[in-house]
């Protein structure tokens, strides 16, 4: 299946320095590259890069070393937030939300909006100059308010690409001829494209045209429409959720199939989807214990989106709860084909928390029939491998971008937020040093 990296060279020029080398001594190690455990390891990280690992007994360790104990603990690549949306540079909320992201182990973000002041935060995100996780970002969207014809969409893409962003980001509304023109501009110039499927094109004509990343799984409810359908007809809803008894069923392996064999990538931000359209209570969704580090005016503009989407004309429950079952089908379908899955939640959409919503994520990708090892894999080694960065697995010579964990999450996937530690980029932050960055935040509206 043919890759389509980002080759973030900042990623790989750029690392934040340790004061002093760093040792987790007795530390059961997840490495990622095997579902496996090692148990009872040293593993020593020095300049942000490990430089060491073997039994507890074998590894020495130098004076002025910092010692961590992992007696009983769990070390892992720390996880990537493959669709995110960051705030302005200059944002108020920056520090929230980074803050929120490291606390859980987020070390790696895909930002899905971007803007010219992202370029230099990027670099000042790698720079140590700004507290967070390592920054992949998209130029402004490519949609139909911001394209006019076809050679305007090719000279985007130019001028992004020259500007250095990561990748384009695709909205809807482009129009088919819109979308050939950036396919054909991005795929010349090695610049990946990623997001949402244009309606004018359709699933299929995305993997022809070498898509990186579908975003939502968005379009392939309309490319399971079965032949008799013209496409048009009614409401579909929230990414088309309302189509979900229309489908033809029988072909979710086949389009899976296709998008492996096209070597195109999904983000699906299931947990996003779910928590829209299902039955879970408003009231639950607000008294989520993450919920208390968001202002209280975001919480309830979340709260007023749900309300509205259960309350459309032509929005039934049990459809939604069969959409729900058809796309958890389909993203086992398309990990059976070997189709690249990425880990994200789109947050901070709705009830979406920064990192909180990361590891709702897994769940659901557990939920859906990944083992928690898969499901884990998407957030780390899958990313480190769409990214071509040096991150993503427990092993020497690899960046520092780490979590301890005070449980096994290859045995239950709710362990992953059981959280002790992190290490940014060769820098330990205990749980307690997160909270205290977090506290501002805690149950306010500052």
């Amino acid at each position: 299946m043919r890759r389509y990296l980002f080759f973030v060279m900042t990623l790989l020029l750029a690392q934040a320095s340790s004061a002093q080398p760093t040792a987790f001594v007795n530390v059961n190690v997840v490495p990622m590259s095997t579902e496996t455990v090692i148990e009872q390891q040293t593993v020593i990280v020095d300049d942000g890069v490990i430089t060491a690992i073997g039994p507890v007994d074998d590894v020495p360790i130098l004076k002025g070393t910092t010692v961590i104990d992992g007696t009983d603990r769990y070390l892992m690549p720390g996880l990537a937030e493959m669709h995110a949306h960051v705030p302005d540079a200059g944002s108020s909320e920056l520090n929230r939300y980074f803050s929120l992201y490291v606390a859980n182990g987020v070390t790696t973000i895909r930002g899905m909006l971007g803007q010219a002041p992202h370029l230099g935060l990027r670099q000042d995100l790698l720079d140590g100059k700004v507290f967070g996780p390592r920054l992949v970002t998209s130029g402004p969207s490519l949609n139909g308010r911001s394209v006019s014809g076809a050679a305007h969409a090719r000279q985007l893409v130019e001028e992004q690409h020259a500007a250095g962003y990561d990748f384009i980001k695709v909205h809807p509304g482009l129009s088919s001829a819109e979308f050939e023109a950036l396919a054909e501009a991005a795929n010349g110039l090695g610049m990946p494209y990623a997001g949402h499927v244009p309606v004018a094109a359709g699933v299929q004509r995305a993997l022809e045209l070498n898509m990186t990343t579908i975003d939502h799984l968005d379009g392939y409810f309309v490319a399971l429409l079965p032949a008799s359908s013209d496409g048009s007809g009614g409401y579909g809803g929230f990414f088309d959720v309302m189509l979900a008894d229309e489908l033809d069923t029988d072909r979710i392996a086949e389009i899976a199939r296709a998008t492996a064999a096209a070597g195109t990538w999904n983000v699906p931000t299931e947990v996003l989807i779910e928590q829209l359209v299902d039955e879970t209570p408003v009231a639950e969704l607000r008294n989520r214990p993450e919920m208390r580090y968001m202002r209280r005016a975001t919480v309830q503009r979340w709260s007023e989106s749900k309300a509205e989407m259960l309350a459309e004309s032509g929005f039934d429950p049990l459809v939604a709860a069969r959409a729900i079952e058809l796309r958890r089908r389909l993203i086992l379908e398309l990990h059976r084909a070997g189709a690249g899955l990425l880990l994200g939640s789109d947050s901070p959409q709705v009830f979406n928390v920064p990192g909180f919503a990361t590891h709702r994520e897994l769940e659901v990708l557990v939920a859906a029939g990944l083992t928690p090892y898969e499901a884990l894999r998407t957030g780390t080694t899958a990313v480190a491998e769409f990214l071509g960065s040096n991150t993503g697995i427990v092993a020497v010579g690899r960046e520092a971008d780490l979590m301890l964990l005070n449980a096994n999450p290859l045995a239950d996937i709710h362990h992953s937020h059981r959280i002790h530690g992190v290490m940014l980029r060769g820098t330990w932050y205990s749980a307690a040093a997160l909270e205290r960055r977090l506290a501002p935040y805690r149950s306010t509206d500052k």
